[in-house]
Order: structure tokens, then sequence, then C-alpha cells
């Protein structure tokens, strides 16, 4: 039986710039980083999750991902194409001038949604995040 998802992969254009943008400045903690002569494992989470680990892959060919593959993922990839996921925080608002602050690409704005407030951030990629605060129950 399965019993939980551990990581997954966001193609990165550059491992190096991905992890620098990640841990300098989403504060994202490394969780691994193990390199083989031909290989680089890293992964990164948010400090106050534990269980779940972003790879952050570079767009290469390998057994998965035939030569033909490579160059349409990374234009694919650096034009937007893929929504990663949803990041969640206490304060959207507060977050996303941190973040701004940081150099960090937004797509919108903090906007008050029916299920809280909602901005869209941009990785140095081009792969984008959903940044939520939920909303409160009354």
């Amino acid at each position: 039986m399965i019993e939980r998802l551990v990581n997954t992969t966001i193609y990165v254009l550059d491992q190096d710039e991905a992890l620098t943008f990640y841990r300098d400045k989403l504060g994202f903690e490394v969780r691994s980083d193990v390199r083989t002569e031909r290989f680089r494992w890293l992964t990164v989470s948010p400090k106050a999750q534990h269980g779940l680990e972003l790879a952050l892959m570079p767009i290469v060919e390998n057994p998965t991902l035939p030569a033909a593959a490579v160059a349409q993922l990374r234009e694919l990839v650096r034009q937007g194409t893929f929504r990663i996921g949803v990041l969640e925080t206490s304060d959207c608002r507060a977050t996303y001038e941190e973040l701004r602050a940081k150099g960090v690409e937004f797509q919108a704005p903090p906007a008050d949604r029916f299920y809280g407030v909602e901005a869209i951030l941009k990785d140095n990629s081009g792969n984008w995040f959903t940044l939520v605060e939920r909303k409160k129950p009354k």
C-alpha cells in the first residue's frame, strides 16, 4: 500500500541558480544535495514542512528524457507553462512584500478570492506557484 508522496520534481534551467532562488529568496531548506560524477540529487522544502521534498532537476538528456524532448521541455519551462503547486502562508500580502523585496517576480499581486488571498509568483526558471492565505473559518 502506498502511504505518502515524499518528493516531486521541478524541472529547472540551472540547478545552482534554482538552489539560490529557492534557498535565498523563498527561504527553503536544502534537504539533500548529493553529487556523483554524472548526477546531482538536489532537494529543497519549506523550513516548516517535513516529509515532502522538491527535487530541483536540470533538463538534460537521460533515460526518461530523450534528446528530442530536452529542447522542448526547456522552452516550455522558460515560457512559464507549468504551475508547480500552491504555497501556503498565514499572511499573503506581507509574504508578497517580503518576497518582492528579495527580487521574486510575481505574475499577479495579492487579490481576495472566495477561498482567501492569492498571489502568483514565478521561480527563476519560469515555473509558477500560487501563494495562498486561506480564508479564516467564521
